[in-house]
């Protein structure tokens, strides 16, 4: 099949036209759920809204937060008061709901509205916990809008860059209620246009967009942005290799061997016609064990540091995934991030893995250790891997696959002992990482899925929250990072990295460690 794919490669820049040259096309793996972005939770979402919708402030891809609606801003009140003052010439997409010129511009009111809906528990949005540190928000007049937090919280411009946090219009939303889903009108780059449900969706450009490239130039650069939805990633790359779409992200085991070397090189069929950028992501992959379950092996804090330490991953890492992401031998917190401590973490030793799993043996009187470890079908691999080398130790592993939403909803509910998980930074702040720990974030209610609870964790977590010195802040996540490998709640397996594979007409397409699709500054020759 492979053969066939690269002899359309070869062929397919013959097809380019002029009206192909505006639109940029890429696939989603699932239907996207909401374009409401107070909805934005998933990848999918994040950047279809992301498209359509602005807010105060923005991240570049350096992670910097730069100005957007809000053209400066200043922070008082020992870092608890922001005040923001908004750009004057920010209109929302055209629209009759709005009257005779069918559109307005943004002003303070609509941000303490759309906060305000944020906060709507009938709305129920996902996004609700970004107000948590926040006491007040106001619109003192058109063009200033203010936040006031309970205490200080280093981190909070990160929280307004995140798509829940972004400025939408009273009108709209009261005429549409939930059906603003699929009619959302924002101030993004792009505005929506027409949405077939698992078959296509399709933005055009916002001729009325404020930003301007530094040039003085208008963005965005193309007309239209078309998403189609198969869910079978080595379709989705026939449909790249066929030039049907633009962009691939990440890498599957279905091609990777196709496209990439073992050590994470573009092969030479493609290096004509594609272009791979790379970069750090800030995803820590990694196993977890609930902290409370009743299985004697998992409470056996040598057995947790027996599987942490009993298979290779700088191994696994070079026959799973091209030496694409970087073994996890630090902490949790990912490498890319201040806080990151590649010392704290576990190294592969294989004796001492079956000696401690001899030990546990001998106390417990478990002549047979077995545990179970519940993944999905796209990491069967690695898991199957490490059964393999876990096995070598001592200790059986039962591998169970189960569908994504059943083991989101398992995990949540404290179902699972032993299940593979991953954390995507929602902001890039360290304290994120670390918010899995804290014992008021037991899950359901917060992402603390192991459960796990140590005293002396907590108050260094809250500790860090008032701590506004920089270096003494990275210290304590270090610390609290480190405290939490000795307890082995997790096992680290990869920090993962952001890949892209885009033909070679694609200009203008950064990366960024949040894996942000950016398009308003994209070209298609």
């Amino acid at each position: 099949m492979f053969v066939l794919i690269i002899l359309i490669f070869s062929c397919s820049s013959k097809k380019d036209n002029e009206t192909d040259t505006l639109v940029f096309k890429y696939n989603e793996h699932k239907n996207i759920g909401s374009l409401d972005p107070a909805f934005s939770k998933d990848i999918a979402d994040i950047w279809a809204t992301h498209q359509l919708f602005n807010g105060l402030v923005q991240m570049n891809d350096q992670l910097n937060v730069k100005p957007c609606i809000a053209a400066n801003w200043t922070i008082t009140d020992t870092a608890k008061t922001y005040t923001f003052y908004l750009r004057n010439d920010v209109f929302f997409h055209k629209n009759e709901l709005f009257g005779k010129d069918s559109t307005r511009t943004v002003n303070a009111s609509d941000f303490e509205y759309s906060l305000n809906r944020l906060k709507d528990k009938a709305l129920a949005s996902p996004g609700s916990w970004v107000l948590n540190k926040v006491e007040s928000f106001s619109a003192l007049n058109d063009s200033t809008f203010q936040i006031k937090l309970k205490q200080p919280f280093p981190a909070f411009l990160g929280l307004l860059t995140m798509k829940y946090c972004s400025v939408v219009p009273k009108e709209i939303i009261t005429h549409y209620g939930n059906d603003f889903r699929s009619h959302p009108i924002g101030t993004g780059p792009f505005k929506f246009k027409r949405w077939e449900e698992n078959l296509k969706l399709v933005f055009r450009r916002n001729n009325n967009y404020f930003e301007i490239d530094g040039n003085g130039n208008a963005l965005p650069y193309i007309e239209a942005i078309a998403i189609t939805f198969l869910p079978d990633k080595q379709s989705e790359f026939l449909q790249f290799a066929q030039g049907n779409i633009d962009f691939v992200s990440g890498l599957d085991g279905s091609y990777k061997d196709e496209i990439l070397t073992s050590d994470g090189k573009l092969k030479p069929n493609y290096a004509n016609d594609v272009n791979m950028i790379r970069g750090p992501y800030l995803n820590t992959e990694y196993l977890a064990f609930f902290m409370e379950t009743g299985v004697s092996e998992l409470q056996a804090l040598k057995l947790r540091k027996a599987i942490n330490i009993g298979f290779d991953r700088r191994k696994m890492m070079r026959y799973l995934r091209n030496g694409i992401g970087t073994p996890a031998n630090g902490g949790f917190i990912p490498k890319g991030l201040p806080g990151f401590n590649a010392e704290i973490g576990f190294t592969y030793q294989p004796e001492l893995a079956k000696q401690l799993v001899s030990e546990f043996k001998s106390e417990s009187g478990i002549t047979n250790p077995e545990i179970t470890l519940t993944t999905t079908s796209n990491y069967l691999s690695f898991c199957e891997f490490i059964q393999r080398e876990l096995q070598k130790t001592g200790l059986n592993v039962n591998v169970d696959v189960i569908p994504p939403s059943s083991l989101k909803d398992a995990k949540a509910n404290g179902q699972l002992d032993f299940f593979r998980a991953s954390w995507v930074a929602d902001y890039p702040d360290a304290e994120n990482y670390l918010s899995l720990y804290y014992s008021k974030n037991f899950a359901p209610n917060g992402p603390n899925y192991t459960h796990f609870k140590s005293d002396i964790f907590d108050q260094m977590y809250e500790t860090a929250y008032l701590e506004t010195n920089i270096e003494k802040r990275e210290k304590l996540y270090s610390k609290m990072d480190s405290l939490v490998m000795a307890s082995s709640p997790v096992v680290p397996l990869f920090y993962d990295e952001v890949i892209r594979f885009t033909r070679k007409n694609i200009n203008g397409l950064g990366i960024n460690a949040t894996n942000l699709l950016e398009l308003k500054s994209v070209r298609k020759n």
